[in-house]
């Protein structure tokens, strides 16, 4: 029963971590940038949000598949394909709840606007200063928001997950698909042992980062 839940939320870690490293600097040129296309790369960021579950785990299998040319790098320099791994499960996840972290960081560092950063410019800051001293503090709900929304989506999904990683006991069987998995043995009462402490943990979670969050955004007033 351990090992799911180890997993699960060894690979919402992961994921959280990876997304607010790269996703703060997609965020922050989404918000920014002036160029036309912008729009487009946002539209690919959020694409997660409407494609189905299967239709991104069947695109991922074939994309990092062994006859892929990423498939055949990853085989050379780790002796295997990634689907059907954690590394794989890693992958699916941060796609997958892309949007669900970039999007709260975009949204933060438009809420900031250009005044803070010309006074910033005025004291003669640099760019990278301005953005570490004045616009990553003033963004942390917005980045606070995006760690629990991509948490959350990760510890709860199932399709990609499924799609991409299997069900190997131990390695990719999540908490999501060994309740499947006692669902269809008619186990019901280790699925609604797994179910409800599911159901307690993400609630805990999301409340008390949403009120860390309030706490944060009182400070910053």
């Amino acid at each position: 029963m351990w090992d799911p839940i180890w997993i699960t939320v060894k690979l919402a870690f992961i994921t959280t971590v990876i997304l607010l490293v790269l996703g703060t600097p997609v965020g922050w040129w989404l918000a920014r940038s002036k160029v036309w296309w912008k729009e487009a790369v946002a539209a690919v960021v959020a694409l997660p949000i409407v494609l189905p579950p299967t239709v991104m785990g069947f695109y991922l299998l074939i994309a990092l598949g062994p006859d892929s040319p990423i498939g055949q790098i990853t085989t050379e320099v780790f002796g295997r394909a990634l689907p059907f791994t954690f590394a794989g499960l890693v992958v699916g996840s941060v796609i997958y709840s892309m949007p669900f972290v970039i999007q709260p960081i975009r949204n933060a560092f438009e809420a900031i606007g250009d005044r803070p950063l010309e006074v910033a410019a005025t004291l003669r800051a640099s760019r990278l200063d301005s953005f570490f001293s004045v616009a990553l503090p003033m963004a942390r709900p917005g980045l606070l928001t995006g760690a629990v929304l991509g948490f959350a989506h990760t510890v709860g999904e199932f399709g990609v997950i499924l799609m991409i990683g299997g069900n190997i006991p131990g390695e990719t069987k999540v908490l999501s698909v060994a309740i499947y998995d006692h669902v269809e043995a008619l186990e019901w009462g280790q699925a609604h042992i797994l179910s409800a402490g599911l159901l307690v943990f993400s609630f805990l979670v999301i409340l008390g980062m949403m009120l860390l969050e309030k706490k944060l955004g009182r400070r910053l007033r």
